[in-house]
């Protein structure tokens, strides 16, 4: 690829090390309690070497991410089991002040562990899931994470699911998900209400009285044609586009302190790589929507 020095990077941003960052991510490769085999942890260095091949500008936004102050604080070293996510906790805590933390996976397992370092009272938090799946499941793995985190404190009523996918979950754990008060928006609804309204309406359930709230953007929401990568995507799930607004919406509010991209393999992705080119984008829409925060009253930052 030919360098401009008209046309900066994404990459080069990314490695800018800012002292002061308003954005931090954090690469969480976990892999080994997946349920389906997976080299999720090769994914976060994959989305680094995408960011290589797009720019800092977002046209539709007017908006260039050159503006936030960027650290890539590297990857979190065996991230899996509870030893490995205790020390995902402890690594997201030690950080410094932020407005955003974006944590790249890896599989869905994450989510646990870097939401319990990023809002450890989990009582007073909230969650959103984008995602085909409830992640309700017995265990640890990558289909517990929301059942393990309601377990350890978060209330129910303050998680909402979007995007939960026909014929890819069961009767029992829908009743699981109703017992816990959980909203659910399944994605048919999705078909009739653009992303933006069904993203704000869950905004307002998440974090209705929270400290704040945590976004899990769960790749395999997405139709498996633009996401071959992520082994239990399904036909007719989100489009790109989507999952890209859901992303610089979540950026975009003040109440949300994180944002996590889980359930990518970058060794089964498609030849072009699309998969992780779009993980690469919606790491790039979520700080072009934190840019846009600027806009915004009452953003505070996060100091753990």
């Amino acid at each position: 690829m030919t360098d401009d020095p008209r046309w900066p990077r994404a990459s080069a941003w990314l490695a800018q090390e800012a002292a002061s960052p308003r954005l931090i991510v954090l690469g969480v490769p976990a892999h080994e309690t997946s349920i389906s085999p997976t080299h999720a942890d090769t994914t976060p260095a994959a989305i680094r070497q995408a960011l290589q091949r797009y720019s800092t500008y977002a046209v539709g936004h007017d908006v260039d991410v050159v503006t936030v102050p960027v650290l890539d604080a590297g990857d979190v070293d065996r991230p899996d089991h509870v030893e490995g996510e205790a020390r995902v906790a402890a690594r997201i805590a030690s950080l410094p002040a932020r407005d955003l933390l974006i944590a790249l996976g890896g599989d869905n397992s994450i989510t646990h562990s870097v939401m319990t370092g990023l809002l450890p009272d989990l009582g007073e938090a909230g969650l959103i899931t984008l995602d085909a799946h409830f992640d309700l499941r017995d265990g640890i793995s990558n289909g517990s994470p929301v059942r393990r985190l309601i377990e350890a404190g978060l209330p129910g009523r303050r998680v909402v699911q979007i995007g939960i996918a026909d014929f890819s979950n069961s009767a029992e754990y829908a009743a699981r998900a109703r017992e816990l008060c959980i909203t659910v928006i399944p994605r048919s609804v999705l078909r009739r209400r653009p992303i933006e309204d069904v993203m704000a309406e869950a905004l307002d359930i998440a974090g209705a009285g929270a400290a704040g709230v945590h976004v899990d953007l769960d790749v395999d929401v997405c139709d498996r044609s633009v996401v071959p990568a992520c082994p239990a995507a399904a036909p007719g799930g989100l489009t790109a586009d989507e999952l890209r607004r859901a992303a610089h919406a979540a950026g975009q509010d003040p109440r949300v302190r994180g944002i996590d991209l889980t359930e990518i393999d970058a060794q089964a992705d498609a030849p072009d790589g699309r998969t992780v080119r779009l993980a690469a984008l919606c790491v790039l829409e979520a700080a072009a929507g934190l840019a846009r925060r600027s806009t915004m009253s009452g953003v505070a930052r996060v100091d753990r």
